[in-house]
């Protein structure tokens, strides 16, 4: 496929940002400002990849006509340089094709990660708190900087609930394919006779919303001081510094109390409300869209199994690309590329695919 046309196109739109971006009073409106810059930032991106892949191109008709030549040890040695490019020259493609494709402007987005312990009771939790630690490596070396909401830990040292805020560059689109449910079988600690549980945990990802996606009014809302619960030291049980907040409309509830005051549980319980909300908002609008994705890389939709975790097999299946990585270890310590990379080129010909129907 010649992008040549687009690159052109993405040039001169890099080029007139640019000049948006030089007016002295650019920042006087931070929303618009900060918009303009995450598409600066993806602009770049691209261009910056399609000068490489050009390179790596003209790197690669060089060692080919090297490797035709008459002197063998130049002939090897250009030969030998091949493979690796190739694979450059694949996944530079790969990044060009879906940097080139109609973006969402959420997969720019901050993240919000919710995970809940399913069915299996104390094994579930356990496993709860695996996943938190996945995320957590994960963003760690994306460096991505992840910030605890809400929690409700379990007896036996795993976590019922955890909510957890992500930031950084596109968090939300390499994040939003582990929206669904998690399965992991195995034999718990408490197991006397060897036998294999299965347990769930379920994970949704919600991309950050911004005021000027979800207006909450006031009379809208319902909000209570409560006591707080579970460990946390002296100050929580001693004062009501947790925070529910019913949305009234939609039902919708939110409960903080992980934060040092009240005022910080009712700033963070709003967050999380409008993240909620502004996701309703989003699915109800993308329903259709959301069922012709379905067959490749499933819904997002939280109630989906996507992924298995056999430990005794030592494998992870994600179920929506039926691709399995016997790396489970390095997985666990939030070595989920390989996964991503699947997802995202499933998507992209997905994608390219509706476009040449469109």
């Amino acid at each position: 496929m010649d992008y040549a046309t687009l690159i052109e196109k993405r040039t001169a739109r890099l080029a007139e940002i640019e000049e948006m971006m030089s007016v002295p009073d650019f920042f006087n409106d931070q929303s618009t400002s900060t918009a303009i810059m995450r598409e600066h930032r993806s602009l770049k991106r691209l261009l910056e990849g399609w000068e490489t892949l050009q390179l790596v191109k003209s790197d690669i008709e060089g060692n080919e006509e090297l490797a035709k030549g008459d002197d063998a040890d130049f002939a090897a040695m250009a030969e030998a340089e091949l493979p690796p490019l190739r694979a450059q020259q694949e996944k530079l493609e790969d990044l060009v094709q879906y940097s080139l494709l109609p973006r969402n402007e959420t997969e720019d987005r901050d993240a919000l990660l919710e995970i809940r312990a399913g069915a299996g009771g104390d094994e579930a939790s356990l496993f709860a708190g695996e996943l938190m630690k996945l995320y957590q490596r994960y963003a760690d070396n994306r460096g991505w900087k992840c910030e605890h909401l809400e929690s409700s830990p379990s007896d036996v040292g795993g976590f019922k609930e955890v909510i957890m805020k992500i930031s950084g560059e596109e968090v939300f689109r390499y994040l939003k394919y582990e929206s669904g449910v998690h399965r992991v079988q195995r034999v718990p600690a408490t197991e006397t006779q060897g036998r294999i549980h299965t347990s769930t945990v379920t994970v949704a990802v919600l991309p950050e919303a911004e005021e000027v996606d979800v207006q909450l009014r006031p009379e809208d809302l319902h909000i209570q001081a409560t006591r707080s619960g579970g460990s946390g030291g002296q100050h929580v049980n001693t004062t009501d510094s947790a925070v529910q907040i019913t949305h009234l409309p939609s039902g919708l509830q939110v409960k903080c109390q992980d934060g040092r005051s009240q005022t910080q549980n009712k700033v963070l319980g709003l967050e999380i409300l409008r993240a909620k909300l502004f996701e309703v908002a989003q699915r109800e609008a993308h329903d259709s869209y959301s069922a012709q994705r379905k067959s490749l890389i499933g819904s997002g939709d939280r109630s989906e199994k996507i992924r298995t975790f056999n430990f005794p097999q030592s494998r992870v299946t994600d179920h929506r690309i039926n691709h399995t990585s016997h790396n489970i270890e390095g997985i666990l310590n939030g070595d989920i590329n390989e996964f991503t990379e699947h997802l995202q080129k499933a998507e992209m010909e997905q994608r390219l695919a509706e476009e040449e129907l469109a």
